[in-house]
């Protein structure tokens, strides 16, 4: 079997099998397509993260506006996801934006786990280092491969992730410079 062959033999077994695994959802670079608000919503698997990334840019979202969280750890409603995606703990979410065509889109992966790990998005777009350290330090989220994973916004000593709902509530005084009681 020549190359071609064996390649249009690959490209129709995958296609194959994303039917047989959703029938009713469309397909966008490799992730399934949703709608929320008006908005494309991809949801991607945390080992298709990449590819869809690289899809994506490639397809003219140029620029990586927003790379954020959620910790659903406690949350008692029902997730909006699609059939054969399965609600995880954690949830990254990077909105992406084409410039040529005024469109948004979202990504949403799904990861589990009390030490959740997904590629960096640093090489397809460097504007994410600071968001995926934000992450990181906030939600214990790790950006594999990430130039700089160290935290940002709490002390280097603070142990812990604060946004993580099992994350201990305490009482941290707060000290104002010249700050006095008397009023």
């Amino acid at each position: 079997m020549s190359d071609e062959n064996a390649a249009e033999a690959a490209e129709d077994v995958a296609e194959a099998a994303q039917e047989e695994a959703a029938p009713d959802h469309e397909f966008r670079y490799d992730a399934i397509v949703t709608e929320s608000c008006g908005d494309v919503v991809l949801h991607a698997t945390a080992e298709g993260y990449l590819d869809t990334l690289a899809a994506a840019q490639a397809d003219g979202f140029d620029q990586l506006v927003d790379l954020t969280a959620v910790d659903y750890l406690t949350y008692a409603g029902r997730r909006a996801l699609p059939e054969g995606i399965e609600a995880r703990r954690f949830e990254v979410v990077t909105s992406l934006l084409n410039h040529q065509r005024r469109e948004r889109v979202r990504i949403r992966v799904q990861l589990g786990g009390d030490e959740p790990i997904i590629a960096t998005a640093f090489d397809l777009y460097p504007g994410s280092e600071y968001l995926e350290r934000e992450v990181y330090d906030m939600f214990g989220i790790v950006f594999a491969d990430h130039p700089d994973m160290s935290r940002v916004l709490m002390p280097e000593d603070w142990v812990g992730h604060p946004l993580r709902k099992d994350f201990a509530v305490g009482s941290i005084p707060v000290q104002f410079k010249a700050a006095s009681n008397q009023r």
